[in-house]
């Protein structure tokens, strides 16, 4: 099997598309159990107008369409930002087993900085979480990105 560290480099591939799309750089891709990519996906909430479009979002839904099952029990989520409310959500119903992300998001994340939506009890899914991952580079992306856009 192929390591966190080369499927966090995919999600960062398809970060690096939503930043020459002008879209925030954020990216993912879903992985099966087998290891094989199934979905990927990168921000584009603004050029598609559509404000579920996150990259988590596009990646579940590839993923689904590329399995003919929106039920991604096994797979794993690689994105390059801890996801969102929304997003956490949809990682919950399409029944991830796993999500590892880069960079934390101190604002809106609902992983580690503003809550744990995973850890809730009501919820009839676990999902294994892991933090950090490519963290820097993940950060260095963003931070460039909201840089040149105060210019």
């Amino acid at each position: 099997m192929r390591s966190d560290t080369f499927y966090m480099h995919r999600a960062l591939d398809q970060a690096h598309r939503a930043l020459e799309a002008g879209e925030v750089p954020v990216g993912a891709v879903v992985v099966a159990r087998d290891g094989d990519i199934v979905g990927t996906g990168f921000n584009a909430p603004v050029s598609s107008h559509d404000p579920s479009a996150h990259a988590e979002v596009r990646a579940l839904r590839d993923a689904a369409e590329r399995l003919g099952n929106y039920r991604l029990e096994g797979c794993t989520l690689f994105v390059t930002l801890e996801p969102c409310l929304m997003c956490t959500g949809a990682i919950i119903h399409a029944r991830v087993a796993r999500v590892v992300y880069a960079a934390a998001e101190p604002r809106s994340g609902m992983v580690e900085s503003r809550a744990n939506l995973f850890a809730q009890p009501w919820f009839n899914h676990r999902v294994e979480v892991e933090g950090g991952v490519l963290a820097s580079r993940a950060t260095h992306l963003l931070k460039a990105f909201f840089a040149a856009r105060r210019e």
